[in-house]
């Protein structure tokens, strides 16, 4: 009789064994997953920065200021980096093309910006731009502070603030004054000025300081709002002459020239700055990085005897957080002179 061949799997355990499968693979799975987390990450773009030459971005022509503060930056950088730094020029359109660049190279950290606080905080209010000031760019470290001065003509029988105004006082169809650019804080001071002192200030706006600078010498124009840079030689010089600045305290630069504080005016005493600026998605290590040799490099010796010949003054060691709480102020403050005075945006 042939053996009965209806019985049950020869291997009766492998569906008990089948279900015991799955949750040993999960429990495997876990384990791989959890032996992962705990390897060391993948170092970050940054742990080696730089690895390579690195920009800075200037907005202004080769020697100007700009261009001089981004150089000492660099020599800076070099010696503390030990990496060729580029210093290039993007000049015009009042910082955008500098903005645009930093903008389109910024991210990886081996581009960044040197540019005065006014790109920000002035410029989008006098013309229209292409760029968010707030959120296309991020202040690392303040460079200098600097300030605004009065310059007159040398021939003018004033010798002061208070001469200027009871001068302008007598001139029927108001008096002229020179700014480096319209809509700009050279050319809102002057009209703060007016509506301080009750006087009628007309402006004539210029495309750069040097072109006004040469009408002031020349005697069209009787008195100008102009950087401490460009107008300190000529009035070293005794070919201009200085009534008052526009700074918190009397310039180290020009220590007999008052303040316009001290003169009665201190709605006139908000200082400019120039800072260093990198893309907002620059990684925050090589952000803290640049920031720290940035601040150590314009604290030595050598370098701020370097800013004094340019009439400028070290900056302060403000954080990020603080330099754009500065710029808003001063942005807000300066779109209500621009509203008070009727401007409107070029285009």
């Amino acid at each position: 009789m042939k053996a009965d061949t209806r019985h049950t799997p020869a291997h009766p355990a492998t569906p008990a064994a089948t279900s015991n499968t799955l949750p040993h693979r999960l429990g495997l799975a876990m384990l791989a997953l959890s032996a992962g987390l705990c390897l060391p990450v993948q170092a970050q773009p940054s742990a080696d920065w730089p690895s390579k030459p690195i920009r800075l971005i200037v907005t202004g022509p080769a020697g100007g200021t700009a261009d001089t503060l981004a150089r000492l930056l660099a020599e800076g950088m070099q010696q503390q980096l030990k990496q060729p730094v580029i210093v290039e020029s993007k000049a015009g359109a009042s910082g955008a093309l500098g903005i645009h660049e930093l903008k389109a190279n910024g991210k990886s950290g081996y581009t960044f910006l040197v540019i005065q606080e006014g790109a920000i905080s002035e410029a989008p209010l006098a013309q229209k731009v292409s760029y968010d000031p707030f959120k296309d760019l991020t202040p690392l470290a303040q460079l200098t502070r600097t300030g605004l001065v009065m310059v007159a003509n040398k021939e003018q029988s004033f010798q002061d603030l208070s001469g200027f105004i009871a001068y302008a006082r007598q001139q029927k169809d108001g008096v002229d004054f020179a700014s480096y650019a319209a809509g700009l804080k050279g050319h809102t001071s002057g009209m703060l000025l007016g509506q301080l002192a009750r006087i009628n200030m007309r402006h004539v706006g210029y495309k750069g300081s040097p072109p006004a600078l040469v009408d002031l010498m020349g005697g069209h124009i009787p008195v100008m709002f102009d950087g401490v840079t460009t107008s300190l030689p000529l009035i070293r010089s005794g070919k201009i002459k200085a009534l008052a600045a526009v700074y918190p305290t009397r310039l180290k630069a020009l220590p007999e020239v008052p303040t316009f504080t001290e003169l009665g005016y201190p709605q006139l005493s908000k200082p400019g700055w120039f800072a260093v600026w990198s893309h907002p998605q620059t990684p925050a290590a090589i952000q803290q990085k640049l920031r720290d040799v940035a601040l150590a490099h314009f604290r030595k010796e050598s370098t701020l005897k370097q800013l004094a010949t340019l009439g400028m003054e070290p900056g302060q060691a403000l954080t990020t957080e603080e330099m754009t709480a500065d710029l808003k102020d001063s942005s807000q403050k300066q779109a209500a002179l621009l509203k008070s005075i009727g401007y409107k945006p070029e285009n």
